[in-house]
């Protein structure tokens, strides 16, 4: 996506956040947990295997239903695979910032801004599909040598939507 279009995203989220179309600290503050949530059932599967202990499972099971609960306030009409990529764009920007973060504490600053302006740039991307700001079908990815676009993050998330 080239920052020009990823601007004007920005621009018409700002926009419609000030017509009072949406609540955005509330919304944006359930985005976070959401994507909290989503990280404690890879800590809950990890701890599992790692430690052999099941418990960990039912831990794991028990966030994944309040993270799907939580999930389904944020993305209420969802349609085709709009549910997880709802939720991956949250995972993946999630992950993205605290790599930056790590980054960041090595000292890599221009390494842990890449990280950051990506995980931002993903968040956006979970914003605009959330306000029904883009059309995905209609979306062409404009350079093919880019290294990603909408096109790359929907390709990679296919079959992935049973809840």
């Amino acid at each position: 996506m080239e920052k020009q279009k990823f601007d004007e995203l920005v621009k018409k989220i700002e926009e419609q956040r000030k017509a009072g179309k949406f609540d955005l600290s509330t919304d944006e503050d359930l985005s976070i947990a959401v994507m909290n949530l989503i990280s404690l059932e890879e800590h809950f599967f990890f701890t599992a295997e790692k430690t052999g202990k099941s418990d960990y499972f039912d831990l794991l099971s028990e966030v994944r239903e309040m993270r799907k609960e939580l999930l389904a306030k944020l993305a209420p009409n969802h349609e085709g695979e709009t549910w997880c990529i709802s939720k991956h764009l949250l995972a993946t920007s999630l992950r993205l910032m605290e790599g930056g973060t790590k980054l960041q504490s090595a000292g890599k600053k221009e390494e842990s801004k890449a990280m950051f302006d990506k995980s931002y740039k993903l968040y956006s991307l979970f914003w605009a599909l959330r306000l029904n700001l883009v059309d995905l079908k209609n979306l062409k990815k404009e350079d093919p040598d880019k290294p990603w676009g909408v096109e790359d993050i929907v390709s990679k998330l296919v079959n992935c939507c049973e809840e």
